[in-house]
């Protein structure tokens, strides 16, 4: 019975600091809890085994943590409900959902269930996804052809120890874009504020070179005044300048993956915005955890 004890005390810390999640007290012996986290090159992974618990993440472990990632679920075994914002998802075997680590969510095992939890830095959600509206905790059933080529990858990259760290990161973007238009699914007809976001969007990346580009002149060109601008990013979660350089680094990361090593660095950014070199590399890792000569080397 102690050595039961100890293992349901094992896997309850194991699942508490599983992407600072918080957790209800199990009940009697029917708790399972166990947790694995496993890399592969650029993939990461929580691999949970659970049951007979809920798990909670409050804005409070989220302002204690790192949110810059969504979590791509994939069901192995059992079953699990998952629930963000207004959706509710239930998983079973086989299925696959999308949580936001920047916003609050729970998960329920009611019985032993297990999947795979892979890590996808927020920057390439945006790059493939280009912020319309992405259904988070909406289950994509395994008899999707995506969804079950995305399953085979996964298990394909996992087992795969020769994977480089560009070819993992390939397959990490491959399974994003396999998934992205069934998270996208939204109604043909947009309402009038998401259509005069797209537009917002498109005058930026046509513009994206300018140094005019600021919220004044975006606002203008847009028939709106600068308030509302900040607004309409605000309620997806976003600031102006801040999108701007965002989209401003996926482009030099994109640059960078092409151009020889004759280019100089400082070029690259200041093609793309940056006019101090010092600025453009701090932020550049600060966005992809490497500075941009390290990136580039990635892919030669």
């Amino acid at each position: 019975m102690q050595a039961s004890r100890n293992s349901i005390s094992s896997g309850w810390r194991k699942l508490t600091r599983f992407a600072g999640v918080l957790t209800r007290s199990p009940r009697g012996g029917k708790f399972f809890g166990e947790l694995e986290t496993s890399y592969a090159r650029s993939l990461k992974l929580s691999t949970v085994t659970a049951g007979g618990v809920n798990l909670f993440r409050s804005r409070q472990e989220i302002a204690q943590s790192n949110d810059a990632w969504f979590y791509t679920v994939f069901q192995l075994e059992g079953s699990a409900e998952i629930e963000q914002d207004d959706r509710r998802a239930l998983l079973k075997t086989g299925d696959i959902t999308l949580i936001d680590a920047s916003r609050p969510c729970s998960i329920n095992w009611r019985e032993k269930s297990r999947q795979i939890s892979l890590l996808v830095p927020r920057q390439i959600i945006e790059q493939q996804c280009r912020f319309q509206e992405i259904s988070c905790a909406t289950a994509l059933s395994r008899t999707l052809p995506t969804v079950q080529l995305s399953h085979r990858l996964l298990m394909e990259s996992m087992s795969n120890a020769d994977l480089s760290d560009r070819e993992s990161e390939a397959a990490l973007e491959a399974m994003i874009c396999l998934l992205r238009p069934a998270f996208q699914q939204r109604e043909i007809i947009q309402p009038r504020k998401e259509r005069q976001f797209q537009h917002v969007v498109a005058l930026i990346d046509d513009h994206i070179q300018s140094e005019s580009l600021r919220p004044e002149w975006i606002a203008a060109e847009s028939g709106m005044s600068v308030r509302s601008l900040y607004r309409m990013f605000a309620e997806k979660g976003l600031v102006v300048a801040q999108y701007i350089k965002n989209r401003r680094l996926d482009l030099c990361a994109q640059a960078l993956q092409s151009t020889g090593d004759d280019e100089k660095l400082a070029g690259i950014g200041y093609s793309w915005g940056f006019t101090d070199h010092s600025h453009f590399s701090t932020a550049f890792k600060q966005r992809f955890g490497v500075s941009p000569g390290e990136y580039r080397r990635r892919y030669r």
